[in-house]
């Protein structure tokens, strides 16, 4: 049996990553020297980290004397007098998958006063490590997931591989050292680190009518999974949760029934070669510039001679009939034009980047682009995508359609370079892309997918397929009858009933059931106000077979705009909903609490403005949706309290300052609620949060945790909250507790 190799950054808080603080210097001190140091390199011995080797540039000079550039690597590491291997480090916000850092690091491999096979570069957040025969990096995986890559790392790079001469391990996913328990692994808590533009992959590319925030994605797939598993998206969208987990070192399967969703990620993940793309725009540059049509007899000759959309009608909300409305003549003209020169491309792959470029561009020129008051006019979006409709935009832009071509080709260039280290010729066969429904997964066969992270249509909120035809239609993409008839949402044009919804939305968490592995994970990503809603999630999921596993409040940064113009119908951030597939399930628990659902709601807000010295009709939702699902009554708030705001205006004063509530001015708390029931319906919520987590609070946490919650009203003694406890709980070990084993029964029955 192999003795387990010791993690040396077990202890290693990762979100100080997120600090400004943290740079290179940081991460060579708190980061590499550690793992070099376990890995059995030292200052002296025979197995050495050389800090002072100074390499001369061979082919650059500086200087009106000629002077060689010199450089020297961060680590150069010996073994037996002998160079083995360098490895250089980077700030956290660096890149060095690909660039110039990856040169500079290659150049130090074979200066020839080094001369080593293997190189490596660390940026506190990911790990690289490429051999000088191999285009592709033979290692790769983000720091915070050491413990499962750490026993290949010890393998490749320990002194005794280069002594044994055997460091030619196979690129791909290492035996953990670690073992990986699913049934041990613990829902997350909200992602404080919220990355919404950093990533060229999935902003910059294509706009889309919502995109996950993908630093919180990959959160979720590195807890919930090992690299090689499979991970599976049924409404796979802008392909964050595929991209992700193709990052990570997993394979994916995106489905999506819109054909713009599977164009896009298609063509983003396609490999190609760079510089043959380049080329291929700059010839089309080239006849563009020259044959542009521009004067009124130019573009009504190419209008006769380019195909572009032709009667094609709108939503019924939208401000103009049909397609070609939404764009002027010139508009028109040249974008036919450009289309008639891409298509002429021979290269299938790089033609169809290149109309990815070109749908983008799309959404800029058009008649309901609207530019950003404050970012400027290249920096705004159509309106499809900000307010969901087709809205003709109060003041006209003309943006040049090659100048935003040309962005556009740019950004998509950025993106594939900076996936190209991770999805490739060699790896690309690890994504799977269908168009499809998430109502009939076909393709996918019972228990094979390893975790599942979906962010659902919801109701009414965004008819995706009626606001794609633009795009869908200059693609020359298809989108059928029976399309429109499997799309869960609720209205469109096709005036779907909420029913119809209920039914499409349940029959993809059977589907997403069958295909799940048993002990694995479904994320359920939740952004709708309406609780109605999350009881369909929650009963479906539950009469699946799902096992609900607790709901995470997650803020995704800054707040959308459809959340500014309607704060009462959109949550801020979303909910994350957590289910478990498991042999012997247990159903949401059911709990009479003993007094009035509006006493209960009053309590709830009370608590939520107590915590908070005030409370946004957000937190104040949130709190509520998470209550109603922990205790059971979250069907009565779906028909009772379905806008809170009457109910908020009556029992509280508003700041609109703030735009937060407060106990009205010279009054207290409400204070008949019985304390000990008050006591109870926090207990209960808060313990069934731990046993979910696996965790036993101690008698002081769950003091901590009540006691904000019932201040100003009248506040109980910690014997109060003992008794109680002692009726819902157990003691484990000498101080802590947990829900009783009858009181588990009578929660989850």
């Amino acid at each position: 049996m192999d003795t387990p190799i010791p993690n040396p950054l077990e202890k290693f808080d990762f979100s100080l990553l997120d600090s400004a603080d943290f740079k290179e210097d940081s991460v060579r001190e708190e980061l590499i020297l550690p793992m070099l140091n376990q890995l059995g390199y030292g200052i002296s011995g025979k197995n050495r980290i050389i800090r002072s080797k100074s390499v001369s540039h061979p082919f650059v000079t500086v200087g009106s004397k000629k002077r060689p550039l010199t450089s020297i690597p961060d680590y150069l590491l010996e073994v037996d007098n002998n160079y083995s291997w360098v490895l250089d480090a980077k700030a956290p916000s660096e890149e060095i998958k690909t660039g110039s850092n990856v040169e500079q690091a290659f150049f130090y491999a074979i200066h020839p006063e080094i001369r080593v096979r293997l190189f490596g570069l660390c940026n506190g957040r990911e790990f690289i490590l490429f051999r000088l025969d191999e285009e592709q990096p033979i290692l790769y995986f983000h720091l915070s997931e050491i413990d499962q890559h750490w026993k290949q790392l010890h393998l490749l790079l320990m002194p005794d591989a280069f002594r044994k001469a055997v460091a030619n391990t196979p690129n791909g996913a290492a035996e953990s050292a670690t073992k990986f328990d699913y049934k041990l692994v613990k829902p997350l808590s909200e992602i404080k680190s919220i990355k919404k533009q950093s990533a060229k992959r999935h902003f910059g590319v294509h706009g889309y009518f919502t995109k996950q925030a993908h630093s919180v994605v990959q959160a979720y797939i590195k807890n919930f999974t090992r690299p090689g598993d499979l991970v599976l998206d049924p409404f796979g969208g802008s392909g964050v949760t595929l991209i992700e987990a193709l990052m990570l070192g997993r394979k994916a399967i995106h489905i999506d029934l819109n054909p713009l969703s599977v164009f896009m990620v298609q063509n983003l993940i396609r490999p190609v070669k760079v510089a043959e793309l380049m080329e291929a725009f700059e010839e089309i540059k080239v006849q563009f510039d020259k044959n542009c049509p521009q004067t009124d007899v130019e573009i009504t000759a190419a209008l006769n001679k380019y195909p572009y959309p032709k009667n094609m009608a709108l939503m019924k909300n939208a401000d103009v009939d049909s397609i070609e409305d939404l764009f002027t003549n010139a508009q028109l003209a040249q974008l036919a034009y450009l289309k008639h020169l891409i298509q002429h491309i021979k290269d299938s792959a790089i033609r169809d980047c290149l109309m990815l470029a070109f749908s983008s561009t799309i959404t800029k020129i058009n008649k309901t682009y609207h530019p950003s008051s404050s970012r400027g006019d290249n920096a705004g979006d159509s309106a499809a995508f900000r307010y969901y409709r087709f809205r003709i935009a109060p003041s006209s832009v003309s943006l040049d359609v090659m100048n935003s071509f040309s962005r556009k080709v740019k950004n998509l260039v950025s993106a594939k370079v900076e996936i190209s280290g991770l999805i490739n010729d060699k790896t690309v066969h690890n994504a799977q892309v269908y168009k499809g429904t998430a109502t009939h997964l076909a393709q996918i066969k019972d228990q094979s997918i390893d975790y599942i992270y979906t962010d659902p249509p919801y109701g009414a909120k965004i008819p995706y397929l009626d606001l794609s035809i633009m795009w869908n239609a200059w693609l020359d993409l298809q989108v059928s009858e029976a399309d429109y008839q499997l799309e869960a949402i609720e209205g469109g044009e096709h005036d779907k009933s909420k029913q119809d919804y209920s039914k499409l939305l349940a029959k993809s968490i059977q589907e997403m059931y069958r295909v799940l592995k048993n002990d694995r994970w479904m994320s359920f990503v939740f952004a709708h106000k309406d609780p109605a809603y999350w009881h369909l999630i929650v009963d479906t999921a539950e009469k699946a077979g799902f096992e609900y596993a607790g709901v995470v409040q997650q803020n995704n940064g800054q707040a959308s705009f459809k959340k500014r113009q309607n704060p009462f119908t959109v949550l801020q951030g979303q909910l994350i909903i957590n289910f478990k597939k498991v042999s012997n399930p247990k159903t949401i628990m059911k709990v009479n609490l003993g007094a009035d659902i509006a006493d209960i709601v009053t309590q709830t807000i009370e608590g939520i403005i107590a915590k908070n010295e005030g409370a946004s009709i957000e937190e104040i939702n949130d709190e509520l949706v998470i209550k109603g699902l922990e205790l059971g009554f979250l069907d009565i708030l779906s028909k009772e309290y379905q806008d809170l705001t009457p109910f908020l205006r009556d029992r509280f004063d508003y700041e609109e300052k703030t735009q937060k509530y407060h106990i009205k001015k010279d009054s207290k708390f409400k204070s008949h609620i019985d304390v000990r029931v008050r006591i109870r319906y926090y207990l209960l919520s808060y313990l069934r949060r731990m046993l979910q987590q696996q965790h036993d609070p101690t008698f002081d946490e769950i003091i901590f945790h009540i006691m904000p919650l019932l201040k100003n009203g009248t506040t109980p003694e910690e014997q109060t909250i003992l008794n109680v406890l002692e009726q819902e709980a157990k003691r484990v070990e000498e101080n802590k507790w947990r829900l009783k084993e009858d009181g588990q029964q009578k929660l989850f029955d």
